[in-house]
């Protein structure tokens, strides 16, 4: 495999790393929409997945879980489930992944330099598909957040849910768990033949030769 290939390679492994965690930190944050009152400007209030906070200005915070998981509506559920799916995608492409990889000391047997390229694209293919299951909570819940605060029909001074900090960290673990699954499908594209061993060639021509000098004999 050339340089440039094993390149593409680490680089793919080390994106997909990096947004996994991104997706992960925003499964966990409670930022995923804010909301601040003008009845109480030391106050703000976030709302995640697993529980809603009110910060106070003074840097205090208090969180609360939400009280049961049949109570909650339908936007959050769908949310957890495409998001605990996304990680578990991902973690699977991971593992599948690292011992595609031209570096990692396995599966060197014969002809084992294409279940390698199999295995880094089916790690690639899991990372954009766990982008994919990332970007739509994370969309969804951007989308009806919009839908909301520009609702007519809701009073001026009625306070909105706004975009919170997890929303933005889950574009970002989305958008490069694509990247670094294309990263790793591009990989295997670069690198088409497969390498032969030196001791393989060197005993290829020696039996060629020696079937050619038989051969000569022969005639």
């Amino acid at each position: 495999m050339d340089t440039c290939a094993c390149a593409l390679e680490l680089l793919g492994m080390l994106v997909y790393m990096g947004a996994w965690l991104c997706a992960l930190a925003t499964t966990i944050l409670p930022q995923w929409l804010t909301m601040s009152t003008a009845l109480l400007p030391v106050e703000s209030y976030e709302l995640g997945l697993w529980e809603t906070c009110v910060v106070q200005d003074v840097g205090g915070m208090e969180c609360r879980a939400y009280d049961s998981l049949l109570g909650l509506s339908s936007d959050l559920k769908l949310a957890r489930i495409l998001m605990c799916t996304s990680l578990a995608v991902g973690m699977l492409g991971m593992l599948v992944a690292i011992p595609g990889l031209y570096l990692v000391n396995s599966c060197r047997e014969d002809g084992s330099y294409r279940t390698k390229r199999t295995l880094t694209i089916t790690g690639g293919v899991l990372g954009m598909i766990s982008g994919v299951l990332c970007l739509i909570p994370v969309s969804y819940m951007a989308h009806l957040a919009v839908i909301h605060f520009f609702d007519d029909k809701v009073p001026e001074v009625v306070p909105r849910w706004e975009f919170g900090d997890a929303l933005f960290s889950g574009w970002a673990g989305g958008f490069l768990l694509m990247v670094a699954g294309l990263l790793l499908v591009t990989s295997c594209m670069c690198s088409q033949e497969e390498p032969q061993p030196a001791l393989q060639r060197r005993y290829h021509v020696m039996s060629t030769d020696v079937s050619f000098r038989k051969r000569s004999e022969y005639v």
